[in-house]
């Protein structure tokens, strides 16, 4: 039985984002950077973040050593971060724990559905949450920093 649950979580599709993290790669030149480790499972992401003149997210950065939940949220939240207002990813983020904790729906974020059978699987939470917690801490840095 256990497998079939691997089986669910892990998905073609979701095993697939984590592919797409080649294209974000962490540089020096990402002036707001954070570090977020996960006490439960040990993954780490560092992230960083240029914004734009107008202080919407420009270009995002990560270096991740995380579970495939890990790494297929944090594809997700690059893939989907370029041109977004910081307001708007903390929306996402905060989201992300009440649908998490039963108490929201999944939030409007582009392929946020392929984390959707994480959600029954508690002890993956945290790798989920992990890159928007990251994103946060990064952009709580302000723009002043470009």
């Amino acid at each position: 039985m256990a497998s079939q649950a691997a089986t669910r979580l892990y998905s073609p599709a979701l095993l697939g984002l984590a592919t797409g993290l080649a294209d974000f790669p962490l540089t020096a030149d990402l002036p707001l950077q954070a570090e977020a480790r996960s006490r439960s499972c040990g993954s780490v992401i560092t992230l960083g973040l240029a914004l734009d003149e107008a202080g919407h997210i420009a270009r995002i950065g990560m270096q991740v050593s995380a579970c495939a939940i890990g790494q297929a949220s944090a594809a997700l939240l690059a893939q989907g971060a370029a041109g977004r207002d910081p307001g708007a990813l903390d929306a996402v983020a905060g989201a992300l724990e009440l649908w998490l904790a039963g108490e929201g729906a999944l939030p409007d974020w582009p392929g946020i559905a392929a984390l959707a059978p994480a959600q029954g699987h508690p002890g993956r939470h945290g790798a989920l949450l992990l890159p928007w917690t990251a994103a946060r801490t990064a952009l709580s840095q302000g723009p002043s920093t470009r």
